[in-house]
């Protein structure tokens, strides 16, 4: 197999782990990746605003509060306006929205965070460059994207 070859064998395999644990994820607690993010990051913080959960998860705010949106309606999380400024509307997990997060497993990510961080700075370095210039070459360098492991199937389906 040529070195190309291999490389794009890689990528697959990077698309193919992200399905598989977006599948996972749906089948033991009935959550995408976005969702749990959200989920978590509420939890983490407290009564967080829209535009809060937005910015900590770099996740636009149209696309937080659609999930946001979702995640009411399953009663997992309440929006509380501020008693400090009623202009603000927080997120707030209920009971149920707390007790799924303990039964989800941890998002992908966070398997990848912990290894990478273990690594020699030149050797992240060195895969945070290799990583950019097959975005470049993908010409994927201009897209929105969060830190959020996830398919663009599980965008859609917040």
């Amino acid at each position: 197999m040529e070195k190309h070859e291999e490389v794009l064998v890689a990528m697959r395999q990077i698309i193919r782990a992200i399905d598989l644990h977006s599948k996972k994820l749906k089948k033991e607690c009935g959550l995408t990746g976005p969702q749990l993010i959200l989920m978590n990051t509420i939890r983490d913080m407290g009564d967080v605003t829209i535009r809060e959960l937005s910015n900590s998860t770099n996740i636009s705010q149209a696309t937080a509060t659609t999930i946001i949106d979702r995640l009411e309606a399953q009663e997992y999380v309440t929006r509380v306006r501020s008693q400090q400024d009623k202009r603000k509307v927080h997120a707030v997990l209920t009971e149920k929205g707390q007790e799924v997060l303990k039964n989800s497993p941890p998002p992908l990510q966070d398997n990848f965070v912990n290894k990478f961080q273990a690594l020699e700075s030149w050797e992240q370095t060195l895969l945070l460059s290799s990583i950019q210039r097959i975005s470049l070459m993908m010409n994927a360098d201009d897209l929105d994207a969060a830190p959020v492991l996830q398919l663009d199937s599980s965008i859609s389906k917040n």
